[in-house]
């Protein structure tokens, strides 16, 4: 069959062109990027702290993608990691920034789940414990009730309560548990005599610190590349800004009047860190070796049935580059 030049190219462009005016509507249908946080705030703002915090406080996404007309649409659980991972389950959310812990358990659970990007390294975890309680080591907590709220590390003879952080903080207020893992948060407790706090992961020599990370719904990477490289793009600007250490001041005062907690507190908590150690947002091999040693830990400590390698986690695009 002899058709004209012309025409075979327009036969062959036909499904290319089909395939480009089908990714176009695809793009034109996304409306809204759906990002899950836990709720840190003691008062009626929402705080998730770090990268959140100022990312909410500058309106980087919400500038980065106004001119397509994309809204972000910010959620904030008090439930923390478990309701975040449901809603993960249920396609309710596109993204969202969660402690090291609650993102490894989804994704053993079978979430598919995409490692996007570091947001914190190093967090500080303390051991809050009721005043008078004589606890003052790990050792010293063998057969009390603790609640491990980020920590997530259980021995057998414990009575592990699995708790969010305002949760375990109201409970050991209450003396409903003998000690928490958890937050800075716990210093409020301990400047009204409710707490007192006799270790913390700087005295482990760093084991037990929390790494945070933002994760993607993998149906939502997989037919949103564009969009996850322009959010990353625009993350950047909160990270810079996060990790210059002169702003450290800026960041306490911001944190802590979103969070409701006195300024003190987060100040006192990061006097011997630089924000510049805490939030670059590289997936390095020294980030991502971290990782896996808490999944293998968690394995190890039956809090996951099925370990996984982070270097598979990891977005396809990104495991080159290591943004």
């Amino acid at each position: 069959m002899n058709l004209p030049f012309k025409r075979i190219i327009s036969l062959l462009a036909a499904p290319a062109l089909a395939g480009f005016l089908a990714l176009g509507a695809q793009a034109e249908e996304l409306k809204e990027i759906r990002i899950a946080v836990p709720d840190l705030s003691a008062g009626t703002q929402h705080s998730g702290g770090g990268i959140v915090d100022v990312l909410r406080d500058q309106q980087i996404f919400e500038k980065a993608f106004a001119e397509q007309g994309i809204k972000i649409q910010w959620s904030f659980f008090k439930g923390a990691g478990p309701v975040i991972n449901e809603a993960f389950a249920n396609g309710q959310v596109d993204l969202a920034y969660l402690g090291d812990l609650a993102a490894i358990i989804g994704k053993s659970n079978g979430l598919d789940t995409r490692l996007l990007s570091a947001t914190a390294r190093g967090v500080k975890q303390y051991l809050g414990v009721v005043p008078g309680s004589g606890i003052k080591t790990l050792q010293d907590l063998k057969g009390k009730r603790v609640a491990l709220a980020s920590q997530g590390l259980s021995e057998k003879d414990l009575k592990v309560i699995n708790l969010d952080f305002n949760a375990a903080v109201s409970a050991l207020a209450a003396k409903q548990i003998d000690a928490s893992w958890g937050s800075s948060a716990l210093s409020a407790l301990q400047a009204k005599g409710l707490a007192e706090l006799p270790l913390n992961t700087k005295d482990l020599g760093g084991a037990g610190s929390v790494q945070a990370v933002l994760l993607g719904n993998g149906k939502f990477v997989d037919a949103h590349p564009e969009v996850i490289a322009k959010l990353l793009k625009a993350q950047q600007q909160a990270v810079e800004w996060l990790t210059q250490d002169s702003n450290k001041d800026a960041y306490v005062q911001l944190v802590s009047g979103l969070a409701s907690y006195p300024p003190v507190i987060l100040a006192q908590d990061l006097k011997d860190q630089n924000l510049s150690e805490i939030f670059p947002s590289t997936l390095d091999p020294v980030f991502l070796s971290g990782l896996q040693d808490k999944v293998d830990l968690a394995a190890q400590q039956k809090l996951i049935r099925k370990p996984f390698k982070v270097s598979d986690w990891v977005a396809p695009e990104l495991s080159a580059a290591r943004l």
